[in-house]
């Protein structure tokens, strides 16, 4: 059995510095984890590449050759992966052994893990060769600056949820950058008498029966938390990967080395 995590979420959330922090905590704690590629565009990266989709296909060579945009470029690509998920995903998988751990860094384009089925079939695919895999979707702190956003990354990561059907961990990256965690707690687990209120203020009256369907759809499911990440403290590391790994079993057969997690440590509270 293999372990996996799909690191998902909007383009400048924080996705591949996520893995390359993850790496080189790994790295201190004694524990191997295997980066995975999956965005066609990416250049530059900051971790050892395990595995490259750009092996089997470039965003520049589609644009190039076929002249497509970005956009439509990518999800040629994403598509072609699909296809080829038989042929070249199963002889990458052969490199690895049973209780290897996989973190692929997902490209950006939101419809990739809303409605388009690519991930769901490439998840499925994972599933079908027995690695449990666990979704990470991050989303940036700084969408707790605006109620309007917030939401809207709210209603993502549920698409996301529904879309993939997988053990899901919900993240705020880059709480390094906010200087005021007063009322942290409203976004790390969204109540909806909260956001009703708050997103009444910020728009016009005749958005108030949207809104209020909004936050009665966070509420009734009561699947959308949040764990936050400051990348400066490696508990708050740890405390990330920890609940991962028991969202997918990993280690109840192994001695796997950790550091002890402080629960009063500020990166898990929220706390100044």
């Amino acid at each position: 059995m293999g372990y996996a995590q799909l690191v998902m979420g909007p383009a400048g959330s924080g996705k591949s510095t996520y893995c390359s922090n993850l790496h080189q905590h790994c790295e201190t704690i004694g524990r191997r984890v295997h980066i995975v590629n999956l965005d066609p565009a990416a250049e530059h990266f900051d971790y050892p590449v395990d595995m490259d989709i750009r092996q089997l296909i470039s965003l520049d060579d589609v644009m190039e050759e076929l002249g497509l945009g970005p956009n439509g470029g990518l999800i040629y690509c994403m598509e072609h992966l699909q296809d080829n998920l038989q042929d070249w995903l199963a002889e990458e998988l052969e490199h690895y052994t049973d209780d290897d751990y996989l973190v692929f860094d997902c490209p950006g384009q939101i419809e990739l893990f809303s409605h388009v089925p690519v991930l769901r079939n490439f998840v499925d695919e994972l599933r079908r060769r027995s690695f449990n895999v666990c979704a990470v979707y991050l989303l940036d702190s700084q969408f707790m600056t605006d109620v309007t956003k917030y939401i809207s990354g709210c209603m993502a990561s549920l698409s996301a949820m529904v879309q993939l059907e997988l053990p899901h961990v919900n993240i705020l990256s880059k709480m390094d950058l906010v200087t005021n965690k007063k009322g942290l707690d409203d976004y790390l687990n969204p109540e909806a008498r909260v956001l009703l209120s708050e997103l009444n203020q910020h728009m016009a009256p005749k958005f108030t029966k949207l809104n209020e369907a909004l936050a009665e759809l966070v509420d009734d499911y009561s699947m959308v938390n949040f764990l936050p990440l400051d990348l400066r403290k490696e508990s708050s590391i740890q405390f990330v990967l920890s609940t991962i790994d028991n969202c997918i079993q990993f280690g109840e057969d192994a001695d796997v080395k950790v550091k002890d997690f402080d629960p009063d440590d500020d990166a898990a509270s929220g706390d100044e």
